[in-house]
């Protein structure tokens, strides 16, 4: 089997790329392929957003259509409870560095994503936390000092940085938000349409594990840079 690589530019707070985790598990037990994460930071700066009523009122049907759609599960905590929490603030820097800082402390970058993904939809836990945050690596096995300390080296410039260098790969593959997914193969990367695959991971870890020819040009967008 060829080895390739698996481009995954997410966002924490992005609920399409909620839908495709169940994609991303099986991707993992694809054997020779490699996956790299890359935070797109679409609550970030001035796009950092405080819940409110018209927050719930957006992003509701889109959180119902991936239900429907996927079947992956979103909790009475975090419909009744998270987003009627007007002191709650979304930033995906903040979770961005959690899972910058994972590798390091022995966590798999992609696992540390999903477990703060099920804590925020599932849970309706405050992923902007870092209490939040510690507690999910502790889970993970990460020993919760250490990844205090990991994540306050990372945050800031080390997470910006990281965060621009996402974004000027989904500029150069032409994606218009979040999750793109690429596949990288001989230095060569296209976008790949995962539209097909939701709600269908077995099939789509199949047709991983059979790739071999240059993968398709086709996009795999859900989200703009405005919100999810």
């Amino acid at each position: 089997m060829m080895s390739v690589t698996l481009h995954y530019i997410y966002d924490p707070y992005c609920g399409w790329c909620y839908a495709a985790a169940p994609l991303l598990s099986a991707a993992q037990a694809v054997a020779g392929l490699q996956i790299r994460l890359h935070g797109g930071g679409m609550m970030t700066g001035a796009r950092r957003t405080q819940v409110s009523p018209a927050l719930r009122d957006y992003v509701i049907p889109h959180d119902l259509r991936i239900a429907q759609l996927t079947g992956q599960v979103f909790g009475e905590n975090y419909f009744e409870g998270l987003l009627r929490d007007s002191s709650a603030v979304f930033d995906s820097a903040v979770p961005i560095t959690a899972i910058l800082a994972a590798p390091a402390l022995g966590v798999d970058a992609l696992n540390m994503l999903k477990a703060i993904q099920h804590a925020h939809y599932a849970e309706g836990l405050k992923v902007s936390e870092l209490d939040t945050l510690s507690a999910i690596a502790a889970q993970l096995g990460a020993e919760p000092a250490n990844f205090r300390s990991s994540w306050h080296s990372l945050s800031g410039a080390t997470t910006e940085q990281h965060i621009q260098q996402s974004r000027s790969l989904l500029t150069q593959l032409g994606g218009g938000g979040f999750p793109t997914l690429a596949l990288e193969q001989d230095g060569q990367l296209q976008r790949l349409d995962i539209s097909p695959w939701l709600g269908k991971a077995e099939a789509f870890q199949q047709w991983l594990q059979n790739r071999s020819a240059a993968p398709s040009a086709d996009s795999g967008v859900f989200c703009s840079m405005d919100g999810c």
